[in-house]
């Protein structure tokens, strides 16, 4: 019996790696756009989470000729308006890496004082079919707070500074401080995929 296999609209190997840990019980065969051999290179311009997942994975989904998840997720910030929101891969301008990206942000919010310092990751997942067509939306969030300082090495983006509400404040359990299984029950990411997950075998089919 062939093992299924679904196209994941992004590159990014920490990403990837946290796909794979969360739809494992699935026995789903993860594949990248690397392995085309046509360039995926989707402009993200909808003003939503929710239309830039639907264009990757609409896009990817085309060009594979499979079914195709696309994700699109961010960090919102309440004493920035909601920024960076979409633009939380490109904040800052271009030429900045996760890390600058994460130091712009802290530098915004220099003036701001912890209990005003909330936040929530958003992630809109869009899976389409090999013709582009829909076939499940969803979208997920996890509210917290930012630290005034990075902690922890692990996850990527803004994941050392980001501390869930679960964990009221505490500075040792960020994003990139918290176990790979803790940050998966909490997380945005974790729980969209996890809401996927039942439907996702009958759209492989």
């Amino acid at each position: 019996m062939t093992t299924p296999a679904l196209w994941i609209a992004s590159n990014n190997p920490k990403k990837r790696a946290e796909l794979e840990r969360i739809l494992a019980p699935l026995g789903i065969t993860l594949r990248t756009p690397d392995q085309l051999k046509a360039p995926f290179d989707p402009v993200e311009d909808q003003p939503d989470f929710a239309g830039n997942a639907r264009i990757k994975a609409s896009t990817l989904a085309k060009l594979a000729g499979g079914v195709a998840l696309g994700d699109d997720s961010g960090l919102c910030v309440d004493a920035l308006g909601g920024r960076p929101g979409v633009l939380s891969a490109r904040y800052g301008g271009p030429g900045l890496d996760d890390r600058g990206r994460m130091l712009r942000l802290l530098d915004s919010l220099r003036n701001v004082p912890g209990p005003a310092r909330t936040a929530h990751f958003t992630c809109s997942i869009c899976v389409c079919g090999p013709g582009g067509r829909v076939l499940a939306a969803i979208e997920e969030r996890c509210e917290g707070t930012l630290l005034t300082a990075p902690a922890g090495e692990g996850g990527f983006g803004y994941d050392p500074i980001f501390v869930p509400r679960e964990f009221g404040g505490d500075p040792t359990r960020t994003f990139g401080a918290l176990d790979a299984a803790t940050k998966d029950r909490l997380s945005h990411r974790g729980k969209a995929l996890r809401a996927l997950a039942s439907r996702l075998p009958a759209l492989l089919r």
